[in-house]
């Protein structure tokens, strides 16, 4: 491959996961002499064969189910509440934040299975606001069954912005994310009880936690580093988000397991590179290499979309670990190494402090 071609490619994954993939070194993260982080031609060897695999069409059947999924009036989130209702569910819920856009979803879906006995419902929910959230997570306790929850809403924004006292991509992506997780995890472990089935709860996140520079981690304080504009730099914060995202699933899976109570399987995933909205607000040249990237390797909606039924049809194997190409995988060696598990409980713990303070008793959920 000539020296074009590479540049050519590495920008393209540049927009694909949201990071710059430098051909220097600047910071230790990215140094391939350590061992642990992806040097740009390995990730870019280990994307593109994935961006290939042929993923399994959809077959487990969710007969009788309640299925909820966020972000799902357009993109992934609409692809996969399709599959549920051709799989047999019996309700699927569409949680958006816009209800406009989430009726014209459902409608969507209707005319695709007009014969589907499937109730499809649109709840509204803006995973940016904890007042929201709270309230849809009231309104899900009242449900008489809940079996998957897919948390697929996320961000991806080009400017540092603040969003309920944090930058708006943790804001949405981890706290609301967690949030929202801890306060479906009771009606997901009545229903197992009572309808003697298995409860899961399903983080999308993404590949790009591979590309995180986390320059934060380092901080005393990872949270307030998180919120401090100078800390790091935005170009490298949807990373961070889905990284962080990873850890809290790897720290938060094994106390569900120890605590007695029915049992939930919690995993996460990456769903590949697919046509989608995410970067709907990248700047220039990002957006155009965006726009070229999808031209060539993206995945359709279609078929990123069948990780997220994949994970949400995994069994115990699954619960902790990350998914890629609808099959249990691992995620980075930073995330295997022993900087990452220790930077994995800071991050665990003071994502719970920040969820405590928000709503207070949230965690005794777990």
């Amino acid at each position: 491959m000539n020296v074009c071609l590479t540049s050519s490619v590495t920008s393209i994954c540049k927009s694909i996961s949201c990071s710059a993939l430098p051909s220097l070194y600047p910071h230790p993260r990215l140094n391939p002499s350590t061992n642990q982080f992806p040097s740009p031609a390995d990730f870019l060897t280990r994307f593109l064969k994935s961006q290939f695999t042929t993923l399994p069409h959809p077959t487990h059947p969710f007969t009788s189910q309640t299925i909820l999924i966020t972000g799902s009036n357009t993109g992934l989130g609409l692809s996969a509440a399709t599959h549920f209702v051709r799989l047999g569910a019996s309700r699927v819920i569409l949680a958006c934040r816009s209800l406009q856009r989430g009726l014209s979803a459902a409608s969507q879906i209707s005319s695709a299975y007009p014969s589907s006995a499937c109730v499809i419902e649109v709840w509204q929910v803006d995973v940016g606001s904890y007042a929201s959230v709270q309230e849809f997570c009231a309104r899900v306790a009242k449900l008489e069954r809940l079996d998957v929850v897919v948390e697929n809403a996320g961000i991806a924004v080009p400017r540092f912005e603040m969003l309920e006292g944090m930058e708006s991509t943790v804001t949405v992506n981890v706290l609301g994310t967690f949030l929202m997780a801890l306060g479906v995890l009771p009606s997901l472990r009545e229903s197992a009880r009572r309808w003697d089935a298995q409860g899961r709860l399903v983080i999308v996140a993404s590949d790009a936690h591979e590309q995180a520079i986390f320059r934060e981690r380092k901080a005393p304080n990872l949270m307030a580093a998180l919120r401090d504009p100078n800390s790091g730099y935005q170009q490298d914060r949807y990373n961070v988000s889905k990284l962080l995202e990873i850890l809290v699933v790897r720290e938060l899976a094994p106390k569900l397991a120890a605590s007695g109570k029915s049992p939930v399987i919690l995993n996460t995933l990456t769903p590949g590179f697919c046509h989608s909205e995410l970067m709907r607000h990248a700047l220039f040249p990002l957006n155009v290499l965006a726009w070229l990237g999808k031209a060539l390797i993206a995945r359709t909606t279609d078929v990123g979309s069948r990780t997220l039924v994949a994970a949400a049809a995994a069994g115990e194997e699954s619960h902790g670990q990350y998914m890629v190409d609808c099959k249990v995988d691992r995620p980075s060696k930073w995330v295997r190494s022993e900087e990452g598990m220790e930077v994995q409980k800071r991050v665990y713990e003071e994502v719970m402090l920040a969820l405590e303070e928000i709503q207070p008793g949230i965690t005794k959920n777990i």
